[in-house]
């Protein structure tokens, strides 16, 4: 099993997809990337999981993200799969899908454990920064379907706080208060935050989100 950590290099690698053949590195471009697992193709969750994914297309393009998914069945299974998803879900699914039949890139991203399934990949999900970075890892057992809002606030959040010496407090949506770096003197945040900012103890501070319009 991969021993993948954040911070790490996402793996690049060449894989057949429902979109043809495609090198990830490639794929991803300067942007920003999701790559996400399913257990296997015509399972009712990462049905529902896929036409979400499609549906929240332009939320992705927004902020420079691109999508990427995984099951470990092949390219023609993949295909009537996706007649499935578009039918079953009022949509047209509209990045590509990788066919890991030999569990190459699964193994590789760690997205098969053991305990849970031998063969079956579980719920990963990979951020990748425009570096090529693991800025997020998340696992959900194969039973519990992913919140894709989250992983857009996520994405907010970690494109935030790397342009801005800020943090984001628990439950933050893009447009609420942030919080100074701990790193950061209070006189000189006065200078780097002209919006001000609230002591609410020395080590917590909080200010507008920088970006905010």
């Amino acid at each position: 099993m991969s021993d993948l950590k954040l911070g790490d290099k996402a793996p690049n690698f060449d894989a057949e997809t429902s979109e043809g053949k495609i090198n990830f590195y490639d794929f991803l471009g300067d942007g920003w990337g999701i790559l996400f697992s399913h257990p296997a193709d015509y399972t009712p969750v990462c049905t529902t999981e896929l036409g979400v994914t499609a549906k929240y297309k332009e939320k992705f393009e927004k902020r420079d993200v691109k999508v990427m998914a995984l099951s470990v069945d092949g390219v023609e299974s993949h295909k009537g799969w996706i007649e499935d998803i578009n039918s079953t879900q009022d949509t047209t699914v509209n990045f590509p899908i990788i066919a890991d039949e030999d569990r190459t890139i699964a193994n590789l991203y760690g997205m098969i454990h053991p305990k849970a399934d031998n063969t079956l990949t579980v719920r990963s999900v990979f951020i990748i920064d425009p570096d090529k970075t693991i800025k997020l890892m998340i696992t959900y057992p194969a039973s519990t379907g992913r919140n894709f809002d989250e992983l857009l606030r996520v994405i907010d959040s970690l494109q935030l706080t790397a342009n801005h010496k800020v943090a984001t407090p628990a439950n933050w949506k893009s447009g609420e208060d942030v919080v100074i770096s701990p790193a950061i003197s209070s006189e000189d945040a006065k200078n780097i935050f002209p919006k001000g900012f609230k002591e609410v103890k020395p080590y917590l501070r909080m200010t507008p989100q920088p970006d905010a319009k």
